[in-house]
């Protein structure tokens, strides 16, 4: 992640929003007098939200999990050419 100084951030203030939202990179910005902040594009926050909520949802990661391992043995769901057919042409 880029650091930068809040002057710096100032001064070309529209250039790195435009960097953060079209290279989906954080830039953190460092303050001499306060703590530092991060700016991150709205799509990639929302992003984060959704994987926290997963990785904070024991049910969904236990599903997860036990989809892991069905699929490592290789004793997961197994649709039909019916079905992988349909699913494709969406």
């Amino acid at each position: 992640m880029e650091t930068i100084s809040v002057n710096k951030f100032r001064e070309n203030l529209k250039g790195f929003v435009e960097q953060v939202v079209t290279e989906h990179e954080p830039l953190k910005v460092s303050r001499r007098a306060g703590d530092d902040f991060v700016v991150i594009s709205a799509e990639d926050w929302e992003r984060e939200q959704e994987s926290l909520y997963v990785l904070q949802n024991t049910n969904l990661m236990q599903q997860i999990a036990e989809s892991i391992s069905t699929h490592s043995l290789n004793n997961g769901y197994q649709a039909t050419e019916e079905q992988l057919d349909e699913i494709t042409s969406l």
